[in-house]
């Protein structure tokens, strides 16, 4: 098992001390105004949850529980081809078991297609979306043709080249023809038009130590991700763009997940500015990792909670487990 994460998280400015949310409010001359302390976990019922799962599941129920606040449970079934609702139901069945089922029925984002379709129409309003028709496998091959020339693309924070395409290469009366053809595409946010109409620096407030800890004020740059997918023709909405907009739906004011989507938020924290959303506290909290310090799939065997709690693992156990205290009174 991974060990705590440190106070600072991965990618937090080096330099000095941090500055916190209320050294921000005191430098601005107001006081933020308080608000219920609403958090949520948000899986995807594309297969059974594992003991990385539970984690993030008890991290937010505790914090919620310690703050008297409000800890729900989002579906994020957006992918319809791969989502089940025989996963959900096993999903909240785990929950449950751990003693983290959520305070109110889950959101289903499968239900909210036209939430997400307003706000892409609204970015397309402002000329901040495309359409590209570039496939995978010609994304591939370019990548590839850069790699052998000895120039390789530049990559984004989870490692992955940007697109090899530049937006200019095709008219926007030539896109908007091949689009209305029909022919396949996805929509992508054009990354230096969004930043230059969110008008200014970007940051947000991650929580220190525990979720509901004092915030530090963090550097956000969206551009390290490039043009990045808002939609496609067979899921009408993409990750970065149905996780603000849900949030939002939700009130939620402390977004609590692993640190893997650490640096995801500068694309929220754009996506909310231009929006016109309001921005949670963030805390990205430590990964549960197997032997080999690798992160849990859904494929993780004996980490599913369906095996350990076949195998006679109690909810007690499963928070000793986990490195978590006993379950914090309400």
């Amino acid at each position: 098992m991974a060990h705590a994460a440190s106070m600072a998280p991965p990618g937090a400015p080096r330099k000095g001390e941090p500055r916190t949310v209320e050294t921000q409010e005191a430098d601005r001359g107001t006081t933020p105004a308080p608000r219920r302390f609403v958090c949520r976990f948000a899986p995807s019922p594309n297969g059974r949850l594992h003991l990385g799962h539970a984690y993030s599941a008890l991290v937010n129920h505790d914090a919620a529980r310690r703050m008297g606040g409000t800890y729900l449970v989002r579906m994020e079934d957006i992918d319809l081809t791969r989502c089940r609702p025989e996963f959900a139901d096993a999903i909240l069945d785990d929950l449950a078991f751990i003693g983290a089922p959520p305070d109110a029925p889950p959101r289903r984002q499968s239900a909210h297609m036209a939430d997400y379709a307003a706000a892409l129409a609204r970015l397309e309003g402002m000329g901040l979306v495309y359409p590209a028709f570039e496939s995978r496998a010609e994304i591939a091959r370019a990548v590839a043709a850069q790699d052998a020339a000895g120039a390789p693309l530049a990559r984004d924070p989870d490692g992955v080249p940007l697109l090899p395409f530049a937006r200019k290469r095709l008219s926007d009366a030539a896109r908007a023809r091949r689009r209305a053809a029909g022919e396949p595409h996805v929509l992508r946010l054009h990354m230096a038009a969004a930043v230059e109409a969110a008008g200014g620096p970007l940051a947000w407030h991650e929580a220190q130590g525990l979720p509901e800890g004092p915030a530090a004020l963090v550097a956000a740059a969206p551009e390290a991700w490039g043009d990045v997918i808002l939609a496609r023709r067979d899921v009408p909405t993409s990750y970065h763009l149905s996780v603000v907009v849900d949030d939002a739906a939700q009130g939620i004011t402390h977004v609590i997940r692993g640190e893997d989507l650490f640096q995801a938020t500068a694309v929220h924290v754009l996506l909310q500015r231009l929006l016109g959303l309001p921005q949670p506290v963030y805390h990205h909290h430590r990964l549960i990792r197997d032997a080999a310090g690798a992160k849990l799939s859904k494929s993780a065997g004996a980490d599913g909670l369906a095996a350990l709690r076949a195998a006679g693992v109690t909810p007690a156990e499963l928070r000793r487990r986990l490195g978590l205290q006993p379950t914090p009174a309400t």
